[in-house]
């Protein structure tokens, strides 16, 4: 019973050991992801730089209850804005259209045609299943380089930071802030998120789920 008991106690320690070390990686992260892009995310519309092109990242237009999406809401605010005070050109719109019943760039397109943006300035990527994809298939398959990723400011990051493993030239335009109260589960959720996007970038080289073949984008003058 002893030797049961110094071999319980030891296991709870390692255990222990093991998720006070996670959770150490897991926040520093974080904050590395943070400090690496945090001079390439803009805020005020008159100090961003003007590229050609933006890369808005996708989400559903609702949630659970059925109410409009903050986020979405708040990112075809941001990308309107950009676009009529004369910073972007074009814009791919990169989201989930895994089910013919859901379909993240349909949906915001039509919503950025009903802030004034024209039909021509846009191009669906439907193969934005998640952040990894929308960055990396905006340079592989569209051929961008040099763009503005536009979201909320902690996923601006991440998605800098994995534009910078891949030699992008990016900076990003953070859309309003949904607040604490109304949401308090994503900023958690960003933790995890970027503690897997190291793991995907450096250990697992986890590729875009599809890519294909190249697709030209026009800008227009």
């Amino acid at each position: 019973m002893q030797k049961l008991y110094i071999a319980c106690r030891y296991s709870c320690l390692v255990g222990f050991i093991c998720l006070v070390f996670l959770i150490f990686s897991v926040v520093s992260v974080y904050y590395w992801v943070s400090l690496q892009t945090q001079d390439r995310v803009y805020s005020d519309i008159q100090t961003v730089p003007t590229k050609s092109l933006a890369l808005l990242l996708g989400t559903s237009k609702y949630v659970a209850n059925g109410r409009t999406n903050l986020y979405f809401r708040y990112r075809i605010e941001a990308t309107a804005q950009l676009y009529h005070a004369g910073k972007i050109r074009h814009i791919i719109v990169s989201g989930d259209n895994r089910k013919a019943s859901y379909n993240e760039p349909l949906d915001m397109q039509k919503a950025l045609l009903e802030a004034g943006i024209p039909v021509q300035a846009i191009t669906l990527d439907y193969a934005g299943f998640r952040t990894l994809d929308s960055v990396v298939r905006a340079h592989e398959v569209f051929s961008q380089n040099d763009f503005i990723i536009v979201s909320q400011a902690f996923h601006n990051q991440r998605a800098l930071f994995i534009s910078d493993f891949y030699g992008i030239q990016a900076i990003g335009f953070n859309a309003k802030d949904v607040p604490l109260s109304l949401d308090p589960k994503t900023p958690v959720r960003e933790y995890l998120a970027r503690f897997k996007a190291v793991l995907d970038l450096y250990i697992l080289n986890t590729q875009p789920r599809f890519l294909g073949d190249k697709i030209h984008i026009a800008l227009e003058p």
